[in-house]
């Protein structure tokens, strides 16, 4: 296994020791003193963890096309652990309150569709890259969580903050838009692919 491979397996690692710092436990008792901790430091460490884990996505991609190691595998593999981690972000971030459902199912619908599209002309032989306009949606999903995460305690640190439409809150509105985006010019592109199979 090449090493851009190794760095796309090690963010699907990551995905749940991120959830781990990001999201309570349910009220149990015996998890008192770890939620508290989840509620304070673990954000800090959610955070960091993410940008980490988000970050290997664009190493990966860099080395893969630097030292010509770009494969099926590799084209499979890689949007299955970025779809992975935002996911479980965009899902912490709900659950916490910080992101609008709508937000949520737009970003999360948009990734089965194209995943489930990229499976149905895997099944014909054909390998679909990300195009530019998803990375650039990727980019800004990304920040937007990134951001959203560390004001969870930024809010708390700073309650006098009067702003209801946050930066966080901005930045994901673009990534919102994009994300329908790209998804529409991704499924246009590529729709004839689906060839007799409508």
């Amino acid at each position: 296994m090449n090493l851009p491979n190794k760095l796309s397996i090690t963010r699907i690692c990551l995905v749940p020791v991120f959830m781990l710092f990001i999201m309570p436990f349910p009220n149990w008792e015996f998890m008192r003193g770890f939620n508290e901790f989840v509620n304070s430091v673990g954000i800090y460490v959610a955070g960091v963890i993410f940008i980490l884990a988000s970050m290997t996505d664009f190493i990966d991609g860099h080395i893969a096309r630097k030292r010509n190691l770009v494969t099926d595998f590799g084209k499979f593999l890689d949007p299955i652990a970025d779809k992975m981690l935002v996911a479980s972000a965009v899902i912490a971030l709900t659950e916490r309150g910080c992101l609008s459902g709508w937000f949520a199912f737009i970003i999360l619908g948009r990734e089965l569709l194209i995943t489930g599209f990229r499976l149905v002309v895997a099944g014909k032989g054909v390998v679909i890259a990300a195009n530019m306009l998803g990375k650039i949606k990727t980019v800004f999903q990304t920040v937007a969580i990134s951001v959203l995460i560390f004001e969870i305690k930024f809010k708390e640190l700073f309650s006098w903050y009067p702003a209801r439409f946050t930066p966080g809150d901005f930045i994901m509105l673009i990534a919102v838009i994009l994300t329908i985006a790209s998804g529409y010019v991704y499924l246009k592109k590529n729709f004839k692919l689906l060839g007799d199979d409508m």
